[in-house]
């Protein structure tokens, strides 16, 4: 590892692939996506974690308004790139989003200042930020927001069209099911499998599918707690994470790095490297896990499980929809994460930014039980779920943390 953050300073190139991001061959990306949510500090901040980018194989940038000056100094470190005739091969992929709610003329001029900030005359992609309510899906399909999006296509400001969401399961499978998008971000995790079968039907309808910062949002799998680290010796649990999401054919993942050392893991991992039909494309599901990794996965799960016996919410999601519109398996995924595995930490984190962050995460915790007892007979495992609900508060609720970029 060691060798390999000083290859990163030095911006030797390394080349895992690319992988297809949508149907059309110049959208291909890197296995792992620069989120650039975290380089703020200076424009050469800035550059100096895309030069490590591209020498870790990244083709791939995602950058949004919302991200403070993000696009500015990403469009900076871009010209200084190009001052030096850096580029990847095939050219930059670069992603950035329109909040929904806009009206035609507003998301016009929002998308020339992107443009403009970045430095570039086209987006690979344009996502719809935060599609995590119904009119959110409304404004994109039949409101401003459909015209605002063909009238990107149309003019060739961007390639293709998307959408990132913290929604649940079945806004996002309405929205795939829309034939408007041709790829998306969601949140796709280890220890958060709820969408991978979504993320699967997208991909099989060759749809882009983009993982949300999972060494973040996927537990803070960057500082792992020792049960943790344990449970997934001898591999780094990161490493586990991040194999195992690839290994599902998700396309890319995206890594929000403050520091040329915090992309040390996307050079460090290799799976498949055999071209595809000459494209350069890699195959998207084949060879990330070895068979002594996918035991270790056994191991993790097993672990967990022993740790909480009978009180293993199993997510099946039987237990909703809640009267009182309580959000039963998140929480209870998160009482699944502390007491099985250790990580009370970014449990905590979590279930303190609840009612805290709008529409980009839950709106009540488990004090909005009221015990009436409807979720009881639903549940197959027989779980004393409004206990659960109790010892989850009593454990979870803390001082809340500051909210990270979505």
């Amino acid at each position: 590892m060691e060798n390999l953050a000083k290859n990163l300073q030095e911006n030797l190139p390394y080349n895992p692939g690319l992988r297809p991001f949508g149907p059309a061959p110049a959208t291909a990306v890197s296995p792992f996506t620069l989120g650039t949510m975290r380089a703020l500090d200076s424009p050469s901040q800035m550059e100096s974690v895309l030069r490590s980018a591209m020498a870790a194989g990244i083709n791939h940038l995602d950058t949004a308004p919302g991200y403070g000056p993000a696009e500015a100094f990403l469009g900076l470190a871009l010209a200084a790139l190009q001052r030096d005739n850096l580029a990847p091969p095939g050219g930059w992929r670069i992603t950035s989003k329109v909040l929904p709610g806009c009206d035609l003329a507003h998301g016009q001029e929002q998308l020339r200042a992107i443009l403009e900030r970045l430095g570039v005359a086209q987006l690979t992609n344009l996502a719809v930020h935060g599609l995590n309510l119904a009119e959110h899906l409304e404004w994109a399909l039949n409101g401003p927001g459909a015209e605002l999006l063909e009238w990107a296509l149309g003019e060739g400001l961007v390639t293709q069209v998307g959408f990132s969401s913290h929604g649940k399961p079945e806004l996002i499978e309405a929205a795939l099911a829309s034939g408007r998008f041709r790829f998306c971000s969601l949140h796709l995790h280890l220890f958060d499998q709820t969408r991978l079968p979504l993320a699967r039907a997208a991909l099989a309808g060759g749809l882009g599918v983009q993982a949300i910062s999972p060494a973040d949002k996927g537990g803070r799998l960057y500082d792992p707690p020792a049960e943790l680290v344990a449970d997934c010796s001898p591999f780094h649990p990161l490493e586990l994470a991040y194999r195992f999401l690839l290994d599902q054919g998700i396309s890319t993942l995206s890594l929000g790095a403050e520091q040329p050392e915090d992309l040390v893991w996307a050079a460090a991992l290799t799976g498949p490297s055999a071209p595809r039909g000459g494209s350069g494309q890699s195959s998207p599901n084949e060879g990330w896990l070895n068979p002594e990794q996918r035991a270790a996965l056994l191991r993790l799960k097993a672990a967990g499980r022993e740790r909480l016996g009978t009180e293993r919410c199993g997510q099946c999601r039987a237990c909703l929809p809640c009267p009182n519109g309580v959000p039963i398996p998140e929480l209870l995924r998160l009482r699944n994460l502390a007491v099985g595995h250790g990580m009370e930490t970014f449990a905590q984190e979590r279930y303190n930014l609840i009612g805290r962050a709008g529409h980009w995460w839950e709106e009540l915790n488990a004090e909005a039980c009221r015990s009436c007892g409807a979720c009881l007979p639903r549940c197959p495992l027989e779980l004393p779920i409004p206990e659960l609900l109790a010892d989850t508060h009593q454990r979870l609720s803390a001082a809340p943390r500051r909210r990270l970029w979505g």
